[in-house]
């Protein structure tokens, strides 16, 4: 238990103020769609990673968007830096090619996000708890999904492993895609050889037989 001298800040929470929030999944288009937006961009380690150490993914993968003029100071400890817009897209696919999952925080009703991070299931608080938990579903949002064209598609797998969400398997030679687990990362698109795979809209997703 803390004692009184041990607390470092407190938070004051107003009454009967509701603050809706959704917790988004986004790919690559639409973080680079953000990020042209940005007037300043900060790169800094990911927290998760640093802490938990279970992956050798990289580390200086989370971008902070218009950042507070104190930001740097506050959270020195993740070695914040700020980067250019070109370095900020280098990071981020850096990231998803090393199958990291873009999240962010937004508002409901506006997709702007002001912190993006490249989450991995092993050391990420929030995407790891949701999967342990079964409750992804529940509580991720996204605004595309994949769609499959099984005519195109070889079972080489190499999609069942970038997905973190288990949406893919391979089931007796064949592939099976269970879109309602799909959160339109776009992680098993850029590895399919036979682009069998598209993000579409999620209203207008329907799997190609």
């Amino acid at each position: 238990r803390k004692q009184a001298d041990d607390l470092e800040k407190a938070v004051t929470i107003p009454v009967n103020i509701e603050i809706r929030m959704d917790q988004r999944v986004f790919d690559l288009s639409e973080v680079e769609k953000i990020l042209k937006q940005a007037k300043k961009i900060i790169v800094q380690e990911c927290g998760c990673r640093s802490d938990k150490k279970n992956c050798d993914a990289p580390l200086d993968v989370c971008l902070n968007i218009d950042p507070a003029p104190d930001y740097a100071t506050k959270f020195a400890e993740h070695h914040p830096r700020e980067v250019t817009l070109k370095q900020a897209l280098d990071v981020m696919k850096r990231s998803h090619k090393a199958g990291l999952v873009h999240m962010a925080y937004t508002k409901k009703g506006d997709d702007r996000a002001t912190l993006i991070c490249s989450c991995c299931p092993c050391c990420c608080f929030t995407l790891g708890g949701l999967l342990r938990h079964g409750i992804a579903t529940h509580v991720l949002t996204s605004k595309y999904i994949s769609q499959e064209n099984y005519e195109k598609c070889i079972a080489c797998g190499k999609c069942v492993d970038r997905c973190v969400f288990g949406a893919r398997k391979i089931d007796s030679g064949k592939l099976t895609y269970d879109s309602s687990r799909c959160f339109g990362c776009g992680l098993c698109i850029s590895t399919c050889p036979t682009t069998a795979i598209t993000l579409v809209p999620r209203a207008n997703s329907i799997a190609t037989e």
